[in-house]
């Protein structure tokens, strides 16, 4: 019997593995798909299959370390927006609250409020950060476990970045009393003071993220090819290496913002300080601490005006260290312009070297003719003049020491035209000469190649020559 008898004319049955999944056009297999592309992208995540414990590929490494250093950029940038906002509302409501309105009223606490709530997320961020460079750490390395990147180091420096962004003006009034000595009668004062002044003025410590932000955006750190270089020379491209290659780029430049900007600072923080006790209002007011910043930073101190206060003290003292250093990079960065590049320097040794030598040439001829002088005028006159004799005599001395100093000033010329090649340019002189060595090689190989050529066809030529007679006598 056939196969129809058995199955009700249904046709032949077919095994349950070569029937199509109809299941999967419904609700349940649609599931299953979503199933499946969470796994794929658990799988993209990790770098490999879950559960085989096989390393991740190479290419899903890059991938991820690629996508994890976009994303700590972005942190970085939204650190210093929110940490750069978060000054500017402490310097707006600090000024406000002295002049506007009281540290009680409902604008105070909202602005407070605000601060606390940027430096919030701002710990975030900063807690996210971190959280990527482990991350970074885990697949450069490839570690499982990311408890292996939090060494004793990387925790303090975590902990203390949180505390230095974490400190801020609270919301409430909170006030205790300041004691000082005043700067000329040196009499004592007391005066009660805001718990804010304190909590203000460390925040101008978050400008670090500045430096961060530098870094992350760096051609010279984002660039793979440039960090291929470094680490094959052992270059650790980090914010001193970014900050050297900015003052190399553009050192007055770099110069005048950070002046600028350190004037301005420690400026508005001698105001902020001297308020409660200058009752004159001479180091209280902006101009007044800006003109006392720009005497101690530029190491003059007139003695006109002076702190009352520690904090207005210290202040003065970072400025007047701040001020020595950027004087001495004013220094170094005006004497690096001011000398002669290479090509200047070997110009200037050709023109020196050529004026030497027609002043030895000059030298020369004077002995010669002074020589010649001295000789008419003793031998070929019937009466020798001893005056113009010793007058002909003292030159033709004066013309040879004038000869041996230039001779004498000329080899010292040759040394400094020695000492002007340094390592760089001889290296770029020898490679030079390998190139042309490679190419006059290449020529001699070419050349070499001919010649073989036309011995081949000059014995093709031989042969068929000798071969001539014989077809001759055929013929």
């Amino acid at each position: 019997m056939n196969g129809h008898s058995h199955n009700g004319g249904l046709g032949p049955l077919e095994p349950e593995a070569s029937r199509p999944a109809q299941g999967l056009c419904g609700p349940r297999g649609q599931a299953q798909e979503e199933a499946g592309d969470t796994e794929e992208e658990e799988e993209e995540d990790t770098g490999g299959p879950r559960g085989t414990g096989a390393p991740p590929a190479a290419g899903h490494r890059l991938g991820r370390r690629r996508v994890l250093l976009e994303k700590r950029k972005r942190l970085g940038d939204y650190a210093l927006i929110f940490g750069m906002f978060g000054i500017v509302v402490m310097v707006t409501e600090t000024e406000l609250s002295w002049g506007v309105y009281t540290k009680e009223s409902l604008f105070s606490l909202a602005m407070k409020c605000l601060i606390s709530l940027s430096t919030l997320i701002l710990l975030g961020l900063v807690i996210l950060y971190h959280a990527r460079e482990i991350q970074l750490f885990m697949v450069d390395n490839g570690a499982d476990d990311w408890r292996i990147a939090l060494t004793c180091e990387r925790v303090l420096l975590i902990a203390l970045e949180l505390a230095v962004c974490a400190v801020h003006p609270v919301p409430g009034h909170y006030r205790f009393t300041w004691t000082a000595r005043l700067a000329f009668t040196y009499a004592p004062s007391e005066a009660q003071a805001d718990v804010d002044v304190l909590l203000s003025v460390p925040m101008f410590l978050r400008l670090y993220l500045l430096g961060r932000a530098l870094l992350l955006h760096s051609k010279a750190f984002t660039d793979a090819s440039s960090r291929s270089i470094g680490a094959l020379n052992k270059v650790t491209f980090n914010t001193r290496f970014v900050t050297k290659t900015l003052m190399t780029v553009c050192p007055g430049t770099v110069l005048l913002v950070f002046s600028i900007s350190s004037w301005v600072i420690a400026a508005w923080t001698v105001r902020v300080c001297e308020r409660y006790h200058d009752q004159q209002e001479v180091t209280s007011s902006f101009l007044g601490a800006m003109w006392l910043v720009s005497i101690t930073f530029l190491s003059i101190g007139y003695g006109d005006m002076a702190p009352h206060t520690y904090c207005g003290k210290g202040v003065c003292l970072l400025t007047g260290i701040m001020g020595a250093g950027c004087t001495a990079l004013v220094v170094a960065v005006v004497a690096r312009k001011l000398e002669l590049t290479k090509a200047e320097k070997h110009v200037h040794n050709f023109m020196m070297d050529t004026q030497l030598t027609k002043r030895v040439k000059n030298a020369a001829a004077n002995v010669l003719r002074e020589t010649w002088l001295i000789y008419k005028h003793t031998r070929l006159v019937r009466r020798p003049d001893p005056a113009r004799v010793r007058k002909h005599q003292r030159k033709f001395l004066q013309a040879i020491n004038q000869a041996q100093k230039l001779r004498s000033v000329k080899i010292e010329q040759g040394k400094l035209n020695d000492q002007a090649n340094s390592l760089s340019d001889l290296a770029k002189t020898q490679s030079i000469m390998l190139d042309v060595v490679s190419e006059l090689q290449a020529q001699q190989e070419e050349l070499e190649a001919r010649l073989a050529a036309l011995e081949s066809r000059l014995d093709a030529l031989a042969t068929s020559l000798q071969a001539l007679p014989a077809l001759v006598a055929q013929a």
